[in-house]
């Protein structure tokens, strides 16, 4: 994170680290303003000079947070596995270590979806995080030789935001290892690799 010349975070930086903590905690409906501009001890007028409104940093910190994670996910895959298939399949892999992290909450974008008005910013902001699962999968599935990716890699999306649902609603652990299998089904299926290999490949992945 990047600090002003004196060292300290900037009020922007105050701000989305308090929003982080309290909106992914409690949620974005739940949490007032003045617990924000408290957490992050800048004043009200700073928050709006900053931001605009509650709407503004709410959809900053849903970016930020996504921003964070991608990063998280991509250089995981990216230094764990050394081919399209196995970067693939690994998603579900860190996916499932994130669910048995004490903060997990679920899907940011869900909880704060859960009563948003259509066409809010937190609906586009959801839009553009959703869309790089899917662009995300594309690629790789692309790169591990699946002819039309796009079909698959949509399939592939419902299986990682479905994991995350259960995960959180149903507090299931074994929701990404449970997603991980489907998606060797399909990945093997788009590719048309032998059942046995796909066997062998699941295991040892």
């Amino acid at each position: 994170m990047s600090t002003t010349t004196t060292g300290q975070l900037s009020a922007r930086e105050r701000l989305l680290a308090a929003a982080e903590e309290l909106f992914y905690e409690e949620g974005v409906h739940t949490v007032g303003i003045d617990r924000v501009i408290e957490r992050a001890g800048v004043a009200k007028a700073t928050l709006y000079s900053v931001f605009g409104s509650k709407d503004e940093l709410v959809r900053a910190y849903l970016e930020q947070h996504n921003a964070t994670w991608r990063e998280r996910l991509t250089d995981r895959i990216t230094a764990r596995y050394a081919g399209p298939r196995e970067r693939l399949l690994g998603v579900f892999d860190v996916l499932g270590e994130r669910f048995t992290e004490p903060d997990f909450r679920g899907c940011a974008f869900v909880n704060a979806s859960a009563e948003t008005r259509p066409g809010s910013l937190v609906e586009h902001a959801s839009d553009v995080a959703r869309a790089w699962v899917v662009d995300l999968f594309a690629g790789l599935a692309r790169q591990a030789g699946v002819a039309e990716p796009g079909p698959l890699a949509r399939q592939l999306a419902m299986l990682y935001h479905g994991a995350s649902l259960s995960a959180r609603m149903d507090r299931d652990l074994t929701a990404a290892a449970a997603a991980r299998a489907a998606a060797v089904t399909l990945l093997d299926a788009a590719t048309g690799a032998d059942a046995t290999a796909s066997i062998h490949n699941a295991t040892a992945s």
